[in-house]
């Protein structure tokens, strides 16, 4: 059984995905070639915005992102502390400090009201500058933007969203990387939409900031490549990469997300009682990047863990431990607020195999071995 079925996928586009590649190799255009302009295009008008810079990978993407804001010493910026750890190490890279903040158990994204305390407690401090937030999408539904956005202007802030989990998710019909001042998401293979390595991308409305990150993802070139006009990174989505997206795109939209949909409701109405399924809010869409179930505590979630395994089934714990835990945080002034709802889902958090092409059987062989265990 696999947990994300890649496997599956590429046997359902394999013709397509090897025409595309094998046309990318016959054209010899492997860096920069026609079909990454192409992708930005159709990603920038599907998300809703004008421009879509694509890069290396979803890490870069944050870092372009603080950069081409001049993110750096002195500076807060406020960071949910349940995500992936990319989320809050760019931060820290471009040299200023996370802060960060309580999430909400339902939906596993950042509590507002957390937010609001971590800001007031930073400027009562007077130590740092409040700069941006970082608003994660995580496990693919979009965070609470109405309460969020009021917050960030309110504080005359900027919004970073993190939306590498995110793509293709939406509140009442606007898609989640558009809700962000500058938006990213990442295409590692098992996000909603995944390419065969790595690779990102970046959103925005604004032409001053497209501009800057284009130049700074390629060395900081100015009219060309060998024209150097600030100091910048080597972080271009490769062209063969491209190619593959173009595909998986034109599925992801015509079928894979209505029918990821379809896998995560089954499981919510077939274990609802059983387990504290996930939180879908009214208006809102999610892209399913996991399925993440909660269990009574660590001990039941660990148990269930090793019955799944027992069994041949695969899950993963998305995150064992909250970013304030990490050992890299540990000499940095991180925390300003209470994060027990972060604490507590670390330990009771597990992700059951999903995607788009898991048929009832095997998704019925890991709901009643859930239940089994439960009964147990």
């Amino acid at each position: 059984m696999q947990f994300r079925d890649l496997k599956k996928q590429y046997e359902v586009l394999k013709d397509e995905i090897d025409k595309a590649v094998e046309l990318v190799m016959t054209e010899a255009n492997y860096i920069s070639g026609r079909q990454v302009a192409e992708l930005e295009n159709l990603l920038a008008d599907y998300v809703g915005v004008k421009h879509c810079i694509t890069c290396a990978n979803g890490t870069d993407a944050l870092s372009l992102a603080l950069e081409a804001w001049n993110i750096g010493p002195g500076d807060a910026v406020f960071v949910p502390d349940f995500t992936f750890f990319a989320s809050g190490e760019t931060v820290l890279f471009e040299g200023a400090t996370p802060i960060f903040v309580d999430i909400c158990e339902e939906t596993f994204n950042i509590n507002p009201d957390s937010l609001q305390k971590a800001i007031d407690a930073v400027v009562e401090e007077g130590k740092l500058t409040p700069r941006a937030v970082v608003v994660v999408d995580l496990f693919g539904q979009p965070a609470d933007y109405d309460k969020v956005i009021d917050i960030v202007r309110a504080n005359n802030m900027l919004l970073l969203e993190d939306g590498a989990q995110g793509f293709g998710g939406d509140i009442r019909g606007k898609r989640a990387c558009s809700f962000g001042d500058i938006a990213t998401t990442s295409f590692f293979p098992a996000k909603p939409l995944g390419c065969y390595g790595d690779g990102g991308a970046i959103f925005t409305d604004n032409d001053e900031w497209a501009d800057l990150i284009k130049s700074l993802r390629i060395h900081g070139k100015g009219k060309d490549k060998y024209d150097n006009v600030r100091i910048g990174m080597n972080s271009r989505l490769d062209t063969i990469q491209a190619a593959i997206l173009q595909v998986k795109f034109k599925a992801f939209k015509e079928y894979e997300l209505s029918d990821v949909n379809k896998v995560a409701m089954r499981y919510s109405e077939k274990l609802q009682g059983c387990v504290r399924v996930p939180y879908v809010k009214e208006g809102f869409l999610s892209s399913w990047a996991q399925y993440s179930i909660l269990l009574d505590n660590k001990d039941d979630r660990d148990g269930l863990q090793v019955f799944l395994k027992d069994k041949g089934i695969p899950t993963m714990i998305y995150y064992p431990k909250g970013m304030h835990r990490q050992e890299a945080f540990a000499d940095i002034d991180c925390v300003k607020v209470d994060l027990h709802i972060s604490d507590s889902v670390c330990d009771r958090v597990l992700a059951l195999p999903l995607h788009p092409y898991m048929d009832d059987a095997t998704q019925d062989v890991i709901i009643e071995a859930i239940k089994e265990y439960k009964r147990a």
